[in-house]
């Protein structure tokens, strides 16, 4: 399946990509090959994830405290936020 990032979605990934890598060398890259593995999950199973509005689900990245949320629109997958789950649950809402 297609899919595409929301621009704000697009840069808060770049955001955490970068925090990670100042954390630690390298983990900025773990962080991306993590949120990528969600959406190929999603991609495969698009109705399997946990559904945050009717139209909106969310799947948990392994290992980091990040959810992708996203929408299947006329078969492309449209990736809402890639958001952080200890900060400001549902700020992402203004985008759908």
């Amino acid at each position: 399946m297609i899919f595409y990032f929301h621009p704000r979605a697009d840069e808060e990934f770049d955001e955490a990509v970068e925090y990670y890598d100042n954390c630690q060398v390298g983990l900025g890259l773990e962080f991306a090959e993590e949120v990528y593995a969600a959406i190929g999950r999603v991609s495969e199973y698009p109705d399997a994830w946990s559904i945050m509005s009717k139209n909106t689900r969310r799947c948990l990245v392994n290992r980091f405290p990040y959810g992708v949320i996203f929408q299947v629109k006329s078969g492309m997958l449209r990736i809402i936020a890639v958001a952080n789950l200890h900060r400001r649950p549902e700020y992402w809402r203004d985008r759908v």
